[in-house]
């Protein structure tokens, strides 16, 4: 029966186009934080390889480098840790004009600012010398860093804080919703006063005195985030609950003697979980929302983590330029995925036939 539930739910959740274009990117977003090392152009971690010469170009800008070894070499690094850390760069990045060989000299026109150049020679013989080219698609940053590349690895960060905060969220929600809807009485007196007492704080304004008090990081921000988005999904399952407890079904597994702690958790909880799915993605897309504030405010990921919030403060001011490009690709990027958690969240509603 619930094999059957499942299916007629997928069925009418891929009639909903809007649900699964946003299944499509959120997806898409998934494979992108799963290899954002490999497809980006700049695979160092954080995706944080610094040429200040190139900083504030726009979108398609092409410069060419003369690479130099870095001595010492940096270690290779095993598959996994270039998945999870990236690689650390093995050669210098020296942006140039045009070279030249002449006998033994290589005659580099290094490239100081736009239409200023400096000369310089090396060697010929410098052992592992190279020249390549690179398009900055996006464009780069104030600190000369490729904006695409921080985009991809920055969707690490928006999706890691969606996860974490709704395994919070639904841990602690769905455990007090669900003994309140329970138990009733006492318990449900004790319970809503304090989610209505959590009800009244603003969330940003709790998300700050709880990163505040944790301190300001990459975890911190998660758990802040998530401690703060509990109180729908309790109030959701305590409504729910209070009237699946007074079904038949639950009234049989009383009159055998099933403890509460089985009922509860075996049959009451696992027919009330529709609705706190659609509270899930609606959950996710916030807490993307709050992550990128919290970094746009200084007090959320830090420096040089890439987040798409702290891209959109440290690039603001180039709104106002000829380069805003710099702030509306975060920008753009978190209005996608947020609409996509939003799309799948209503696609879910009604797949699922939950009633608001």
């Amino acid at each position: 029966m619930a094999a059957e539930a499942s299916r007629n739910t997928w069925r009418r959740l891929r009639k909903n186009k809007g649900a699964l274009f946003g299944m499509g990117i959120i997806l898409l977003s998934v494979l992108t934080a799963l290899f954002a090392y490999f497809i980006s152009p700049d695979g160092t971690p954080d995706a944080n390889r610094m040429i200040v010469e190139i900083g504030g170009q726009k979108p398609g800008f092409k410069q060419q480098f003369l690479q130099l070894p870095k001595s010492p070499v940096p270690p290779k690094v095993s598959f996994f840790q270039r998945l999870l850390r990236g690689q650390e760069d093995q050669f210098h990045f020296t942006p140039i004009s045009s070279y030249t060989t002449t006998g033994d000299s290589l005659i580099i026109q290094q490239y100081i600012d736009e239409g200023v150049t400096e000369r310089v020679a090396y060697s010929i013989h410098t052992p592992g010398w190279k020249v390549s080219g690179q398009t900055f698609h996006l464009g780069t940053d104030k600190y000369g860093r490729d904006i695409l590349s921080r985009l991809l690895v920055g969707v690490r960060v928006s999706l890691s804080v969606g996860l974490v905060t709704v395994l919070i969220s639904l841990s602690i929600g769905v455990l007090l919703g669900a003994l309140a809807g329970y138990f009733r009485g006492k318990v449900d007196d004790a319970i809503m006063w304090f989610i209505n007492v959590i009800w009244s704080i603003p969330t940003l304004l709790l998300v700050f005195a709880i990163t505040l008090m944790l301190g300001k990081g990459f975890w911190q921000v998660f758990i802040a985030i998530g401690l703060t988005m509990w109180v729908n999904v309790a109030r959701i399952i305590r409504g729910q609950v209070m009237s699946v407890r007074e079904m038949e079904y639950v009234e049989a597994a009383r009159a055998l003697g099933y403890v509460h702690g089985r009922i509860l958790f075996r049959h009451v909880l696992p027919n009330v979980m529709g609705p706190v799915t659609v509270v899930a993605a609606s959950n996710f897309a916030s807490a993307i929302v709050i992550e990128a504030g919290l970094s746009f405010l200084g007090v959320g990921v830090q420096p040089p983590q890439p987040s798409w919030g702290l891209m959109i403060k440290e690039n603001y001011n180039f709104i106002i330029t000829n380069n805003p490009m710099l702030a509306l690709a975060p920008g753009f990027a978190i209005m996608l995925l947020v609409l996509a958690f939003n799309m799948l969240g209503n696609g879910l509603r009604d797949a699922l036939e939950v009633r608001g």
